[in-house]
């Protein structure tokens, strides 16, 4: 931690501070840093009052010096190997931002962030043993009827049966119902489906997990019917469909790991050819 805030605070202060000063620009002083007033223009808010702009300059000078003045003070309690350290920490961050700001900037301007359905397929083809299930997924439709729901009979027909018409009906009768979902040709997590309709969790969950399961269950908050109609347990492969927000990224993280190996290659190789790099024996 004191690493961290040491490092944190020489960044802060070589934002703010410069060891030449000019008299008339000069607004605070701490050792030999200075606080200049370009390093506050900005700070003020258009149309705040001259006591609140005060404020906020007072607020900004007292809280530089006092990092100022952990620095200094650290430099006289810290061991000198200590210093030396933080000091190869900050050179080493500092580098490592330029050095991922250039490769970001490279890979937004060059690299394809288009994936078709023929790579996620191709992709999931011929790496579908790595997509193995680690929870269970199942397909269902569910309805939640409130507990003094009058045609409870006509709709458990309507919703177990589901023809076409059937469909039509219940989803124009849709403000009747607390809850409902009749997309049951997309998978979701088993656990999902728990957490949005608790009153299952009270059951067995081998027994729910079955192919063109019906249940049926009541408490205090209505009435709620259920129809699971394919399942995938766990170690099953991972549908296509559900895991191709995955597959996208692990493409296109792919490629930009290839896109930079190809970078720091041509980089070096670039450097040798210009005579900017040299290895001498």
């Amino acid at each position: 931690m004191r690493r961290l805030l040491y490092i944190l605070l020489v960044i802060a202060l070589a934002c703010h501070t410069s060891p030449s000063p000019s008299k008339e620009d000069v607004i605070a002083r701490v050792n030999q840093m200075y606080l200049y007033k370009q390093d506050i223009q900005g700070l003020i808010p258009k149309g705040i009052s001259k006591e609140d702009s005060l404020n906020i300059v007072s607020s900004y000078i007292n809280t530089w010096a006092t990092k100022q003045l952990f620095i200094d003070q650290s430099k006289r309690n810290l061991k000198d190997k200590q210093l030396q350290e933080f000091d190869q920490l900050v050179a080493d961050y500092k580098s490592t931002l330029y050095i991922n700001a250039y490769k970001d900037a490279v890979i937004q301007k060059s690299i394809n962030m288009e994936v078709t359905e023929q790579d996620m397929k191709q992709y999931y083809t011929e790496n579908s043993e790595n997509f193995n299930l680690n929870e269970e997924l199942v397909k269902l439709r569910y309805l939640h009827l409130p507990p003094d729901y009058n045609d409870i009979v006509a709709t458990q027909r309507q919703f177990n049966r589901f023809k076409e018409e059937d469909e039509e009906d219940l989803t124009s009768r849709k403000l009747e119902f607390i809850a409902f979902s009749f997309q049951d040709s997309i998978w979701v997590a088993f656990d999902e489906v728990l957490n949005k309709i608790p009153a299952l969790k009270k059951q067995s969950r081998s027994k729910l997990l079955k192919k063109d399961k019906y249940i049926k269950l009541r408490d205090s908050l209505g009435v709620y019917m259920i129809k699971i109609k394919q399942v995938l347990t766990k170690n099953e492969t991972a549908p296509l469909v559900y895991i191709k927000p995955t597959i996208k990224q692990i493409i296109l993280s792919k490629r930009k790991r290839e896109l930079i190996k190809k970078l720091e290659k041509d980089i070096t190789k670039d450097a040798i050819k210009n005579k900017q790099f040299e290895i001498y024996n």
